[in-house]
């Protein structure tokens, strides 16, 4: 269990693609974000730390980031929220699975996450409509955090790709430039793929986004 007043987030890199899965913990109580694979390790992780998982969050509904959406839903009892804004990619390879010969998703239940401002294990969560990688791709801000999680919108020194069915470079780099590049610059980006970084070493250092 972590300190009650300090935030915690560990990453499990899960699924065929090594997926992400970042959770979010304070107290007792935990979320987790694009569960990628199979949950047993971050199953392991909530049983030995003494967490109680209460959602799981999904950035955007590609394949990758929701393959252990319905078992790890299944074990903790965590609603699984989705972008409303991407839910037509579940009919689609690139959502249900199958896409280049990876596995199908298993079918989970789910409830729609708009933008907005919300309360998740008591801490404040800013939801960002940042679309670009997909239609209806968000991103999850934690003030107290001083963390964001972004799931394939903005990578150290790289961008999520927009040459899939929805994607577009000029929206991506947009959403960086106004929903991303607005926040604190120590803030802590999680992506889906690849290392952690921050707003501020992304504005520096980012080539995409170099004047």
């Amino acid at each position: 269990m972590s300190d009650a007043k300090t935030p915690r987030v560990t990453t499990f890199a899960l699924g065929p693609l090594e997926t992400n899965c970042h959770l979010l913990d304070v107290g007792d109580k935990a979320l987790a974000v694009d569960p990628g694979g199979d949950p047993a390790e971050v199953l392991d992780y909530l049983d030995a730390q003494g967490l109680a998982l209460e959602r799981i969050l999904v950035t955007h509904l590609h394949f990758d980031h929701i393959y252990g959406a319905a078992a790890l839903s299944a074990a903790t009892g965590a609603a699984v929220l989705i972008p409303p804004g991407d839910e037509h990619l579940l009919q689609s390879e690139l959502g249900r699975g199958g896409f280049m010969g990876f596995p199908q998703v298993d079918d989970f239940a789910y409830e729609h996450l708009t933008p907005g401002t919300y309360e998740f294990i008591g801490l404040e969560c800013r939801v960002l409509d940042t679309p670009g990688h997909t239609p209806g791709s968000l991103s999850f801000y934690f003030p107290a955090a001083s963390c964001a999680f972004v799931g394939d919108l903005i990578f150290y020194r790289s961008i999520g790709r927009t040459d899939f069915p929805g994607g577009s470079l000029d929206a991506l780099l947009h959403s960086v430039r106004t929903r991303i590049f607005t926040l604190p610059p120590q803030t802590a980006l999680y992506a889906g793929h690849m290392l952690a970084t921050t707003v501020h070493d992304e504005m520096l250092h980012n080539p995409y986004f170099r004047e």
